[in-house]
């Protein structure tokens, strides 16, 4: 299976270096679920550019990676610096342009007390809830890392159910395939055809299958074969239609059960009748008079 690989940005202060690292971790330890889906996860991070000197400033290599993300990631707390606040403009410009990368911040909710808070730090801070307020973008809170790495590992499922990653299989069918568990197969018949599920059939276009123990009507369509079209032992009870032929079969009709004609004469015309048979091997005298009984 090819990997889809997908590279996430992660931008944030220098306070929150341990929230970078820890994310850092988690987003290693999905790779390892996410690898048996198909899909990678890339983390572009600052600490793993060079810092040798170069003709543009090292920041404008970290806007240029950042543009060729689908996912970017910003962590703030009681400050935005100015690089990252460049990089979040960077990441949103780009996204308006192309529609990549996909933004998501996240403010920690640990409160610390405002006389430690430098008054530029929380100016900052303030002017860039502004911006994300007027941008109709609101910051997500977490109150830990682990809140932190949870709330992000539930964005990438819902984004995998969003085709973010491409036609990928779900957690649970990863996780069997990855086992070994026996795959679904599926046998197609003609050009077109599709199935679905675990020794599933498909037929060619306008076709149709019908297969196991089935009552009731089966309303098929309209159906045009060009041949035979055979539906395994049938009693079909009405027309069926192949090549070029119809063949018409009415419904079948139970058979009505012979009823024995009321007896009309009399007794001594059938003695006589009886009499006269040349199969006849009984005694004329006592049936004539077991019969005169009878109809007396």
């Amino acid at each position: 299976m090819d990997k889809s690989k997908r590279k996430i940005f992660l931008a944030s202060s220098a306070e929150l270096v341990e929230d970078r690292r820890e994310f850092e971790i988690f987003i290693n330890r999905q790779n390892k679920r996410w690898h048996e889906r198909g899909v990678f996860l890339e983390l572009v991070i600052w600490e793993d550019f060079v810092d040798a000197m170069s003709q543009t400033r090292l920041q404008d290599e970290y806007n240029n990676a950042l543009r060729g993300c689908d996912v970017f990631v910003m962590l703030f707390w009681t400050r935005v610096g100015m690089y990252t606040a460049e990089e979040f403009e960077t990441a949103f410009g780009q996204f308006k342009a192309t529609g990549r990368p996909l933004i998501y911040t996240y403010c920690r909710k640990i409160t610390v007390p405002m006389d430690e808070i430098d008054e530029d730090d929380a100016a900052s801070l303030l002017a860039f809830k502004k911006k994300l307020k007027a941008l109709g973008h609101f910051q997500t809170g977490y109150a830990d890392r682990d809140g932190l790495c949870r709330h992000f590992g539930e964005q990438l499922e819902k984004l995998a159910l969003e085709g973010f990653f491409g036609t990928i299989p779900g957690p649970e069918t990863a996780a069997s395939l990855a086992a070994g568990a026996p795959s679904n197969t599926a046998t197609l018949h003609g050009s077109g055809a599709i199935a679905q599920g675990a020794g599933a059939q498909a037929v060619g276009a306008g076709g149709v299958l019908i297969g196991g123990n089935n009552s009731g009507s089966i309303n098929t369509g309209t159906i045009h074969t060009g041949g035979a079209m055979f539906l395994g032992p049938v009693n079909a009870g009405r027309d069926v239609v192949g090549g070029n032929q119809t063949v018409h079969q009415a419904p079948a009709v139970a058979p009505t059960p012979s009823v024995p004609a009321p007896a009309t004469g009399d007794w001594q015309q059938f003695a006589g009748v009886l009499k006269d048979s040349p199969n006849w091997n009984g005694d004329p005298q006592s049936v004539q008079e077991a019969m005169r009984r009878e109809w007396d």
